[in-house]
């Protein structure tokens, strides 16, 4: 199957519809020592700094057809990384969004002393169209499973549509699992006066990712077709344990050891798939 294009339509005037892409990407592993959890929180955290992320998003930009607008990035203590950007639906958009400066905010207002939290991030002064990506990388201090979350948010108004770079982000992460929302508000009008609730068809985000990347994942779909909402879970099918351990290698490890660490990994993947905590057999 084809990944599907979105077509042109005839409006009148600008298209008022928001579509709305939000994902959530994990990828799970075993670091068996503090040290090789420090190393892995220290590896995600150079991997996908916010140069790095800054990079990923400028590509989105692109591949949707935005302009930039201005971007803020910001590295965290003790980890984690944030990437807002302003994106405009065409050049004359841009220029005239530009030339506007926004309110900055307080700079009389006392900082908090110590290490900022990784949810101390905040999105603001945002025009019709913006993209945001944070990342949150963690580690259990006794089972030894370490997780890498990275959350982004697509948000457009006008004929550019985020689903057009499905793929890329998908890609672009080395993703065990991935949760997908996409939702279409408001309307807009076609040249007869006509309300449109939404300007492509869709019967699910699978619609819009490649074969070749189906073809790896298991995947669930809940949608609201009715109030066009669409909802997606991915769950990478091959499982290779040399995949999933950090700082030791499989042979180091004995038969009863690596069996062990195959059903914690697998259980924390089902449950993030799930969305529930699976109980103790």
């Amino acid at each position: 199957m084809k990944v599907k294009k979105i077509k042109k339509l005839q409006l009148y005037g600008f298209n008022n519809l928001t579509k709305s892409l939000s994902f959530n990407m994990y990828d799970i592993c075993y670091a068996k020592t503090p040290q090789h959890r420090q190393a892995y929180i220290d590896y995600i955290d150079e991997e996908y700094n916010a140069e790095r992320l800054t990079g990923i998003l400028t590509e989105v930009a692109k591949i949707i057809g935005a302009n930039i607008l201005n971007i803020a990035q910001q590295d965290y203590e003790p980890q984690g990384s944030s990437v807002t950007m302003l994106i405009a639906e065409d050049k004359e958009a841009s220029e005239a969004l530009a030339a506007e400066t926004p309110e900055d905010l307080d700079e009389d207002e006392p900082k908090k002393k110590g290490k900022k939290k990784r949810t101390d991030a905040v999105v603001a002064h945002l025009d019709k169209s913006h993209i945001t990506v944070h990342t949150y990388p963690e580690s259990h201090p006794d089972q030894g499973i370490s997780t890498f979350r990275a959350d982004i948010d697509v948000s457009t108004c006008g004929r550019i549509s985020p689903l057009t770079a499905l793929n890329y982000l998908i890609n672009s992460f080395s993703s065990d699992m991935v949760v997908i929302d996409y939702r279409v508000r408001g309307f807009t009008r076609d040249i007869n006066g006509k309300k449109l609730f939404i300007d492509h068809k869709i019967n699910s985000i699978q619609n819009y990712i490649s074969r070749e990347t189906r073809d790896l994942y298991q995947m669930v779909d809940v949608n609201v077709y009715q109030d066009n909402i669409f909802h997606t879970k991915m769950l990478l099918k091959e499982f290779d344990l040399d995949n999933y351990l950090f700082g030791t290698a499989k042979k180091e490890l004995i038969t009863s050891e690596k069996k062990k660490i195959k059903q914690r990994l697998k259980k924390e993947m089902n449950e993030i798939f799930s969305g529930r905590n699976i109980p103790k057999v």
